[in-house]
């Protein structure tokens, strides 16, 4: 009998271990015996109905076969000299041959951890919030459906610097980040090494504002959404053309500066660039540093020789709230004609207790809302019934 006793421990323990095991691997390619996957696999057989089209984006592209899509992130960061390739297979049917460098991200994905604001709205207005499980951190967070899943403690806080093993723990089927080209701050290098699926999302490259909201497209192939996507974003370019419309005839543009001088340089955007577009198409002109679409770093005397007479200055100091803390921060401030004049006005109308900015967060997803707060400003004839949404008037 306790010879009996103990095989029977034995064999308990043994088919414990083999258990433990089984879970433990999560094979590249999803088991189709899941029930949202593909069961029975016909290569003749279009997996994805609804494509995604790029029109304003310069950064992405999306090519579609079958049953997979082949997702490229053209221009990662400033100055890049490689590009982003991603394989996306529908669950339950065979990745292709051919990819063996290239990550191969099983879709549509059920789990997602945000490492930027800049993503979450993309996951509001494809519904898919409910498969949020990380973000880098959860108090800048200004998307309301992304607010409330984290007060219900649903969403895990990764820190700015990520905690690697807190994302293992988690593991999700994807995890978004953006990169510099720096490789002592760029989180995708690591997470690649632990063998997280990790994509590149470049939208602040694009210098349009149409563009970096397309950006939606590119969330949605992961989720298989692009036909929310596609019609989402065709409301907006809807929307911001029928407001950029009211400017076309406008004859007198003023004149318009942005940035501030921060430790003795003041970053002046260029002609291209994705602020130049904003303005151009709200019926005023920047003073802007030459024809490109990055900025160039100026001096304060520069920037005063240039602008001292200019009728508007945006997009300041996130703290400055009033012209008394413009004033305080450097006298000379008081010397432009746009501070004289009280036109001076700030990006920061939506901070939340934390200092989170959504004019960053959702306001890059709606630029048709920029564009009628920045018309409001330099043309309220053209907007009566407007209010102010991310700006606001420092008074």
């Amino acid at each position: 009998m306790k010879f009996l006793s103990f095989f029977f421990q034995v064999a308990c323990v043994a088919l414990l271990i083999i258990a433990c095991n089984n879970t433990s691997i999560s094979p590249e390619i999803s088991n189709t015996s899941d029930e949202t996957c593909v069961q029975n696999y016909n290569p003749n057989q279009d997996y994805f109905p609804e494509k995604a089209t790029v029109k304003y984006a310069r950064g992405f592209s999306v090519e579609y076969q079958n049953n997979y899509k082949i997702v490229t992130v053209k221009n990662p960061w400033q100055d890049a000299k490689t590009s982003f390739k991603y394989v996306l297979v529908e669950c339950g049917t065979p990745a292709p041959e051919g990819f063996k460098e290239t990550e191969i991200i099983t879709v549509p994905v059920n789990t997602v951890a945000s490492l930027s604001t800049t993503h979450l709205p993309h996951l509001a207005k494809l519904k898919v919030v409910d498969k949020l499980v990380g973000i880098s951190n959860l108090k800048i967070v200004n998307t309301p459906e992304v607010v409330e899943k984290i007060k219900a403690g649903k969403v895990v806080e990764l820190g700015n610097n990520v905690n690697v093993e807190r994302l293992l723990e988690l593991n999700p089927n994807l995890v978004t980040t953006y990169g510099t080209g720096n490789p002592q701050t760029d989180s995708h290098p690591k997470l690649l090494e632990a063998g997280l699926k990790v994509v590149i999302n470049a939208e602040y490259m694009e210098n349009t504002p149409l563009g970096r909201a397309e950006w939606l497209k590119f969330t949605s192939t992961f989720f298989n959404q692009e036909d929310i996507a596609e019609k989402e974003f065709n409301q907006i370019v809807s929307k911001y053309q029928k407001i950029a419309a009211k400017t076309k005839s406008i004859g007198k543009r003023p004149k318009v500066f942005t940035g501030f001088n921060f430790k003795g340089t003041w970053y002046i955007p260029g002609c291209k660039s994705y602020a130049a577009k904003y303005l151009a198409d709200a019926g005023a002109e920047l003073v802007c540093s030459e024809d490109s679409s990055g900025s160039k770093p100026s001096s304060f005397e520069d920037v005063f020789e240039r602008a001292a007479t200019a009728d508007y200055w945006l997009n300041v100091s996130q703290s400055w709230q009033s012209l008394k803390d413009v004033i305080t921060a450097d006298s000379r401030y008081g010397d432009f004609q746009a501070v004289k004049k009280n036109n001076v006005f700030n990006n920061n109308a939506r901070l939340n207790e934390n200092g989170g900015n959504d004019y960053w967060e959702g306001g890059i997803s709606n630029p048709d809302v920029i564009l009628a707060d920045l018309i409001k400003i330099f043309h309220p004839e053209l907007l009566p019934n407007h209010q102010l949404f991310f700006y606001q008037k420092l008074n």
